[in-house]
């Protein structure tokens, strides 16, 4: 898009995160967290221009995520304040079978947002709007703004990156499946992980998986395999993209830092197959400490990481 202001705009719910440590005395580091705004920070650590839509509550949760985004160079003209409405929360535990989130976000200022509090002005000068299924199952009133979002982004030409990150603690199996396949036609890449498009298709091989999001309308899939890699599928070119074993501290945010870095580089001309190289490596190199936000690394470190990799 010629004469772009951004290259990224996110939409979505930004949570303050407490994440507990594995050492004995159980202690939680205060982070940052909250899938989309995790992926746009994600995206303006490895250089790009990015803003974020979001309603945050008047506390001092609120006025410690304006300070982030603006040290992280992330534009708020999109972000609104409301003061009957706090900034929600979430922990996470760590056992042997992998994280746990724990949520107090019931009635947050994000999910009080509506079509009306859009900047479309900041949609439409955007490259990219990124959105995921949390952003439409907080609420109804925040579904129906994503869809607005959406609907701004298409009629602008603005290419639509979507992540369903499938939440079944927030909403219906029922809801959550319709409304993400409604979903999927409306955007050009489609970010799902294994587990949840198993979910939502009822298959799990990843090659049926990946002909169920064609079938359903996604001109891209990247299917994101952890650890394992990611397949990336264009209907016509289907290829498999391994992952690399690190020490694995907590793998919090690290599908929302493959989807920042898989967007950062098909921005910047890769093709799909070298933009999941790229991300799987940046994903990596997130899950080395704990948090969402603090480990998300670098464009120069994930080069580095690359060069090692490949030597």
């Amino acid at each position: 898009m010629e004469g772009a202001r951004f290259d990224v705009v996110a939409l979505g719910e930004p949570l303050v995160e407490f994440n507990q440590t594995r050492g004995s005395s159980g202690q939680y580091l205060q982070g940052f967290g909250g899938d989309t705004s995790n992926c746009v920070i994600a995206m303006a650590r490895l250089g790009l221009r990015t803003a974020y839509i979001t309603r945050l509550g008047s506390d001092t949760f609120g006025r410690m995520f304006l300070d982030l985004w603006q040290r992280e160079g992330v534009d708020t003209a999109g972000v609104g304040i409301d003061a009957d409405a706090h900034t929600g929360v979430y922990f996470v535990t760590h056992a042997a079978s992998g994280h746990e989130f724990s949520y107090l976000r019931a009635g947050s200022a994000a999910s009080r947002i509506r079509p009306a509090d859009l900047p479309l002005d900041v949609i439409r000068t955007s490259k990219v709007l990124h959105v995921s299924g949390i952003s439409q199952a907080i609420s109804e009133h925040a579904c129906d703004t994503a869809f607005a979002a959406m609907e701004s982004a298409r009629e602008a030409g603005t290419k639509i990156s979507y992540d369903p990150n499938l939440r079944l603690k927030l909403w219906p199996f029922t809801r959550a499946r319709a409304v993400i396949v409604g979903t999927i036609p409306l955007c050009d890449w489609f970010l799902p992980s294994i587990e949840e498009a198993a979910q939502l298709s009822g298959v799990s091989e990843p090659q049926a998986v990946l002909d169920w999001c064609h079938a359903c309308g996604a001109p891209v899939v990247a299917l994101k395999m952890g650890a394992d890699g990611a397949w990336v599928s264009t209907g016509t070119m289907r290829q498999y993209v391994p992952g690399h074993r690190v020490a694995c501290v907590d793998t919090t945010g690290a599908g929302d830092c493959f989807d920042g870095a898989f967007v950062a580089r098909l921005l910047a001309g890769d093709t799909p197959r070298a933009a999941a190289r790229y991300a799987n490596a940046a994903a990596a190199l997130k899950t080395l400490s704990y948090g969402a936000v603090a480990p998300l690394p670098r464009d120069r470190e994930v080069k580095a990481f690359l060069s090692r990799t490949d030597a």
